[in-house]
């Protein structure tokens, strides 16, 4: 991989950098030496050690035989002492050392001519012009001089830098240079074997890459490629790399830099950088530019009513403008990734700019599988170790996840010495990444023990009761992340897509299976159902104003659909009145009530195997496997909820379930 930050060749190490002129190194040198030479002359031509005396006090020296020698100037007296004086006075112990004297004179003293005269001083007289022994004069002349220079070093340094063409590191007026990362025609390193589990989207962008192979096989029927193609998909998904990867199998320069690299504190270097990257763009064409996090300039301009940001709009302007002014036949394709599409300026997506968009979503089971195999390449992993089993046990996971669990699980092995990485090292690899890490070092009291084993076998019981629910696959009271004292594993049999209402029903019975539980055995309730019970209240309550899956408002939906001008102003946008409320919190309230009956039902059903299962997790503090399965063949079936009528489904995307607590 070839990478460079602009397309002029760099100068050779050693030569010289301004060609034609004296380089930066003399002109160093020269300020240098010209600072040098200012000091040692100011040292030379100075007046040494002067000690400073009243007026008074100089005359009464003079009278006493002690001067030997005078400069008058205009407003001063330099005296001179004699020989015999600067003897005596360097002898004394503690005596300051000095070689003359100097006092401020009196405009008009005309006592001070007569009194030299008589003691026999000689008398000098400075020049009028106060520039007494040239010293000041050349303190001038050397500082113009090193000003000059400074300036020409200066000038020349940016003239060098214009000559490099744009894209230069250096931050000497380079505000409004793109700072767009330029792979070169060797490619990025990356192609499409390095990119799996998203087939759809790859065999969307191979049409890029053959207009950038072959142009004139589009455009001799008069078709136009589209000029940009927008990745749409959540993080993680795998959206930059498989932009890398264009570029990668095109084999044509790649622009690569984030929205937020446009955005700076003043106001017009973002557009300017947008216009200086498709400047480049057109001089490197073809070529491809792939602008990351588009929704750092792209939101909808106006959105934010006051507190709208004038830099990232004229941005996105220039951004609308340099789109529009560029023909596809030039061979520039723009690749754009967001994981954000609804707060896209509409102007972005029409016709003519972001043609095309490119859905990068979740993988399902056979593209986890393939993506595991691209990211275990590098790993030593034991015969027994079952891709599929891997991927059967990460529903909901993206390519950044899956390849967390590759590398925590080499780790995992690695910190145990082992020469292979094993099945049970991904395993723990996935509960790690899903739950947290272990804290074993958390040692919970005799009665908390009690109350997080009663509380995990409760989920347990009733996820193995509902005829929908997902088959439990571990159960564990060892600590994990920051407030977990407990957990239960589900693992869906597939990748699910449409959730029904009585699934819904089924998940709920779950998550209150830990409240009940506490409740039948120790009647009371404990503090530690805070996350299940926010779980189940946004469940019910997306079945009532969201799913048409209630009774109180029927095929209605009164999801939150706020304003966006409002939502920034921290007001909320409520699409139905205060009645309709009052009936959604009704009915959220009375099918977590019935579902919580029911709950209690299915546990008082099977007290005993509550009993056995809690007892035995205290004991070996984790269930699974073999042991786990005889237990959940015992649980007793739960009869069909009551209270609750009505079917429907939902559509709703493939998620991993996260663990109850």
């Amino acid at each position: 991989m070839a990478e460079s930050s602009n397309n002029a060749p760099s100068p050779k190490k050693g030569a010289d950098s301004n060609s034609g002129g004296l380089s930066w190194r003399t002109l160093l040198v020269a300020l240098a030496v010209g600072l040098g030479a200012l000091l040692i002359f100011y040292q030379v031509q100075g007046p040494g050690a002067v000690v400073s005396l009243p007026y008074s006090e100089l005359k009464a020296r003079v009278e006493r035989g002690e001067v030997a020698r005078v400069m008058l100037s205009d407003r001063q007296v330099v005296a001179m002492p004699t020989d015999e004086v600067l003897n005596r006075e360097r002898q004394a112990e503690g005596a300051e050392d000095f070689e003359r004297w100097q006092a401020q004179r009196p405009l008009d003293d005309p006592s001070l001519l007569p009194l030299l005269e008589r003691q026999e001083v000689v008398v000098d007289v400075a020049p009028q012009s106060g520039c007494a022994e040239g010293g000041f004069v050349w303190i001038w002349v050397l500082g113009a001089l090193m000003v000059f220079i400074f300036w020409s070093f200066m000038i020349r340094r940016m003239q060098m830098l214009n000559a490099q063409g744009p894209g230069s590191n250096s931050p000497v007026m380079s505000f409004g240079k793109s700072r767009a990362r330029v792979y070169a025609e060797e490619g990025t390193g990356v192609t499409f074997e390095d990119v799996a589990g998203v087939e759809e989207a790859k065999e969307e962008l191979r049409e890029i890459i053959s207009f950038l192979r072959e142009p004139s096989r589009f455009t001799r029927l008069g078709g136009k490629v589209p000029k940009g193609v927008l990745l749409v998909g959540p993080p993680g998904t795998g959206k930059t790399l498989l932009a890398r990867a264009v570029a990668g199998e095109a084999e044509v320069p790649f622009f690569n830099l984030s929205g937020s690299d446009f955005v700076e504190m003043f106001v017009g270097v973002g557009a300017a950088r947008v216009r200086d990257l498709f400047q480049q763009a057109q001089e490197s064409a073809p070529c491809i530019i792939f602008v990351d996090e588009l929704d750092a300039i792209g939101k909808t301009r106006g959105a934010a009513g006051y507190q709208s940001n004038e830099e990232r709009e004229q941005t996105l302007n220039a951004l609308l403008v340099e789109m529009d002014g560029f023909d596809t036949r030039s061979g520039v394709i723009i690749l754009a990734a967001t994981n954000r599409p609804e707060v896209l300026d509409p102007a972005l997506l029409r016709s003519g700019r972001f043609d095309r968009q490119v859905v990068v979503d979740r993988p399902d089971k056979k593209g986890r599988r393939r993506i595991l195999e691209v990211h275990a390449r590098r790993v030593v992993m034991s015969p027994d170790v079952d891709l599929d089993v891997v991927a059967a046990q990460t529903p909901g996971f993206v390519g950044a996840d899956l390849a967390n669990i590759v590398n925590e699980a080499a780790l995992l092995a690695a910190r145990k010495n082992k020469s292979q990485v094993e099945l049970e090292d991904f395993q723990a690899s996935i509960e790690r990444v899903m739950a947290g890490l272990e804290r074993k070092s958390r040692r919970l009291s005799e009665k908390e023990s009690r109350i997080v084993a009663f509380h995990e076998a409760g989920h347990a019981i009733v996820a193995g009761a509902m005829s929908d629910a997902d088959p439990v696959h571990k159960i564990s009271i060892v600590s994990r992340g920051i407030g977990a004292l407990g957990y239960t594993l589900q693992v869906p049999l597939e990748d699910r897509y449409l959730v029904t209402r009585s699934e819904l029903h089924d998940r709920i019975c779950m998550l209150l299976g830990g409240r009940a539980a506490e409740h039948i055995v120790f009647g009371d309730v404990s503090s530690g159902a805070a996350n299940d019970l926010q779980r189940v209240t946004d469940i019910a309550r997306r079945m009532v104003s969201e799913y048409g899956m209630g009774h109180a408002i029927g095929n209605l939906s009164y999801g939150e659909d706020s304003s966006p001008f409002l939502s920034q102003m921290g007001v909320s946008a409520r699409g139905y009145s205060d009645q309709t409320a009052e009936k959604i919190d009704a009915e959220v309230e009375q099918i977590v009530s019935v579902l919580y009956q029911r709950t209690l039902e299915v546990l008082e059903k099977n007290v005993d195997l509550l009993h056995e299962m809690a007892d035995t997790l205290r004991e070996q503090e984790v269930l699974e496997g073999a042991q786990l399965a005889m237990l959940m063949e015992r649980v007793q079936p739960a009869e069909a909820v009551s209270g609750l009528d009505g079917a429907s489904a939902l559509r709703v995307p493939s998620r991993p379930d996260e663990p109850a607590g």
